[in-house]
C-alpha cells in the first residue's frame, strides 16, 4: 500500500511540474489558461494529500474556479488578428 501512495505522489508531483512548464512555455493564451486551470486542480489534490483540506478547497474555489473564469473572460476580450472596428468607426 505504501508503494501505491508513493507512486501516486510522484505522479502528482511530476504532473504539477510538467503542467507548470507547459503553462509558461506555450504561446497560445487560451491553452495557457486551460493548463493553468488543470494545474490548480492538481494543486488542490496535492493539498489534500498533504492533509490540508481547507487550503485544497480554497485553491479549488479561488485559484482554479474564480481565477480561471476571470482569465478565460480576459482572453475572450483580447483582440486577435486585425484590429476590430469600434461602433463609432463603423458609422463614419
Amino acid at each position: 500500500m505504501i508503494f501505491l501512495t508513493w507512486t501516486f505522489d510522484l505522479i502528482l508531483g511530476g504532473g504539477l511540474v510538467w503542467l507548470a512548464w507547459q503553462v509558461l512555455a506555450t504561446s497560445d493564451l487560451f491553452k495557457a489558461v486551460v493548463l493553468f486551470i488543470a494545474f490548480g486542480l492538481l494543486m488542490s489534490m496535492a493539498w489534500v494529500r498533504l492533509q490540508a483540506p481547507d487550503i485544497a478547497l480554497a485553491e479549488a474555489a479561488i485559484g482554479t474556479g474564480l481565477t480561471g473564469a476571470l482569465l478565460l473572460d480576459a482572453v475572450g476580450h483580447l483582440e486577435v488578428g486585425p484590429r476590430r472596428r469600434s461602433r463609432k468607426d463603423r458609422h463614419e
